[in-house]
């Protein structure tokens, strides 16, 4: 048989209820979410934007060291050769459920073509708008260069 004092005393049930009581007695931290926010770590990254230069032009210079060094396979990229004998990318998507957020996209690039954003209030309502169309991306580039998302490229961040 057990020890009776042991038994009788309930040891575990009272450090339990000690555990129960004080965290009812703590202060609580309660964030009204959409006004109030937390703070983000600097290193945080969000959702995708493609860049453009100052000119309009887009950055992306169809390497596919993206794709290459992606660990999810989530990038796919087809390039086309265009009038002025550059090679520019026909289709650039990328499947937001596949990706990890790791960086190495950003990291990979030659140009900071492709960023990660401090973007993350977003979702998808409908099937396939979990893929982000060269067009989407582009438009949150913008967005995040008019001042909307701060993206800032990684090799910025690092220094």
């Amino acid at each position: 048989m057990a020890n009776p004092l042991k038994t009788f005393l309930m040891p575990e049930l009272i450090k339990g209820l000690s555990v129960t009581a004080r965290t009812f007695f703590s202060r609580k931290y309660t964030l009204n979410y959409p006004e109030e926010k937390t703070p983000q770590s600097p290193r945080f990254r969000g959702l995708h934007a493609l860049r453009r230069y100052a000119n309009g032009q887009e950055r992306c210079i169809a390497c596919k060291l993206c794709e290459a060094v992606c660990p999810a396979v989530c990038i796919t990229i087809d390039s086309d050769v265009s009038q002025d004998g550059t090679r520019r990318t026909t289709r650039y998507d990328i499947d937001l459920f596949k990706c990890i957020y790791c960086g190495f996209c950003e990291e990979a690039c030659p140009v900071d073509a492709i960023v990660l954003t401090r973007i993350h209030e977003y979702h998808m309502e409908h099937r396939g708008e979990n893929i982000m169309s060269k067009d989407k991306l582009l438009a949150v580039g913008e967005r995040c260069r008019q001042g909307g998302g701060r993206a800032v490229s990684l090799k910025a961040r690092k220094a």
